[in-house]
């Protein structure tokens, strides 16, 4: 009898023993996957620091996380920089790519695995110009924090001077605006300037403001299978080249600007230019120019108030398709493989740059569910926007910044953002300067310079 006492508190003894075990998962094989992936990301426009809260909150929530560090990089090089980093297994493992890049860049970057993040959820998150630039057949490219779109900057002491009362809204009162504001000396010269358009050299951002004022227009551009750019020949190509060059003729009552000029960001931080198109990057430029200037920023005046549009120009986050395997985390022995690196770079973005919803699961913590220091409360993609005073890319961000002061224009411009499908942005640019310099210089008239420019394009 005691001896089968004793063998009942032993067994007793040892189910105890399994069952303290089994919940502390000591001696057992672990669920969790042994490994640490670091996280190298390049970008030309932010600061480290603009990401750093965002990280360190990052990794308290994904124990596959190893580091994630970002590395700013010198924007004139960083293209070919990018692309030759790449081509030796040694880039990063996400990089920013400009909206019209992706052409250039599909066979460098993989695209988000869909149960990280799908299409349905992208464009819920996302304004539509987004999924035109980065969803091609059904699988997404890359995802953005911001978006950047044209609005109008205006001297508010100038407008009281001359009595306008409010920013225009459309194009006539633009005009009408523009001619009031200008001053040209009995020598010909104009000494204070209603508005910065009609040349391309020194004007921020010409190319892009006539690109817009095309798509307002209805001009058109695609490719074809072979990548090559289309450009539409007609008169609303015509229309828009006509009106954005009447502003540097001599001798058109809407004669404004003209090649001899300060740059338009340098003239307006003087007080000696009235209105620009600029995105919002340029404010704090302006404000460190010249403090005291009284201006303000309005939506971008239109055609037609039934068809509003504007033009984008942004910078999203892609994973690189390929990189040389990383070595494992402590413990480890085997390397990172490159589809884990791919998927925990997906998790991160997603993590970066979504609405977090409960029906989510959150995609971007470690498989099993939120880490306990997971902060709900804690957005991403808010805490980068108030470091950086950018517009969103985000809707739901989108409406709290519609107040917003100073980007309260840009997110407007946001929501009716498009652009042109570019597979080669930069010869676009140079092609549509030289154009618009030749017909100041008088070398050609509109139409053949514009015809002259479309034949190179589409080349």
């Amino acid at each position: 009898m005691n001896g089968f006492k004793k063998t009942k508190k032993i067994l007793s003894g040892s189910m105890i023993l399994f069952f303290l075990l089994l919940i502390s998962g000591c001696g057992l094989k672990k669920t969790t996957p042994n490994y640490k992936v670091n996280l190298e990301i390049w970008g030309p426009v932010d600061d480290a620091d603009a990401y750093q809260e965002i990280i360190d909150n990052y990794r308290k929530i994904n124990p596959n996380i190893g580091t994630i560090v970002y590395k700013k990089q010198r924007i004139d090089t960083y293209q070919n920089d990018l692309i030759e980093a790449m081509a030796s297994g040694q880039g990063p493992d996400i990089f920013l790519i400009h909206n019209d890049w992706l052409s250039n860049f599909s066979d460098k970057t993989t695209p988000a695995p869909k149960d990280i993040l799908n299409e349905q959820t992208f464009r819920n998150n996302f304004v539509d110009v987004c999924a035109n630039d980065f969803i091609s057949k059904g699988d997404i490219f890359a995802v953005p924090l911001t978006v950047n779109s044209l609005a109008l900057y205006y001297n508010k002491d100038l407008f009281n001077a001359s009595g306008i009362v409010a920013p225009p809204t459309t194009w006539d009162e633009f005009s009408a605006d523009a001619q009031k504001l200008t001053k040209i000396n009995s020598f010909g010269e104009i000494v204070q300037s209603g508005v910065a358009m009609g040349t391309a050299y020194n004007i921020n951002r010409s190319t892009d403001v006539l690109n817009m004022l095309m798509l307002q227009n209805g001009a058109t551009m695609s490719s074809d299978s072979q990548g090559k750019m289309l450009l539409s020949f007609d008169s609303k190509s015509i229309n828009a080249l006509n009106f954005y060059m009447q502003f540097a003729k001599s001798g058109s009552a809407n004669y404004t600007w003209n090649p001899t000029l300060h740059y338009s960001i340098d003239a307006f931080s003087e007080g000696t230019l009235a209105m620009m198109l600029n995105y919002s990057w340029q404010i704090d430029a302006i404000k460190s120019k010249s403090p005291k200037l009284n201006f303000a920023i309005a939506p971008l005046p239109q055609l037609s108030t039934s068809n509003t549009v504007n033009f984008a120009n942004y910078w999203a986050f892609a994973v690189a398709k390929n990189k040389t395997t990383q070595t494992g985390g402590v413990g480890n022995t085997a390397p990172v493989s490159n589809d884990l690196r791919v998927k925990e770079a997906w998790k991160f973005l997603t993590y970066l740059t979504t609405k977090k919803i409960s029906s989510q699961a959150n995609a971007s913590a470690p498989s099993g569910g939120l880490g306990k220091q997971y902060d709900p409360n804690f957005d991403p993609a808010d805490n980068y926007l108030k470091k950086t005073s950018q517009p969103a890319a985000r809707r739901d961000l989108l409406e709290k910044q519609k107040s917003d002061v100073n980007l309260g224009a840009f997110a407007q411009g946001n929501l009716i953002a498009k652009d042109f499908p570019v597979n080669n942005p930069a010869y676009l640019e140079t092609t549509f300067a030289e154009m618009i310099d030749s017909i100041n210089k008088g070398l050609a008239g509109t139409s053949d310079a514009l015809s002259k420019a479309i034949s190179k394009i589409n080349h």
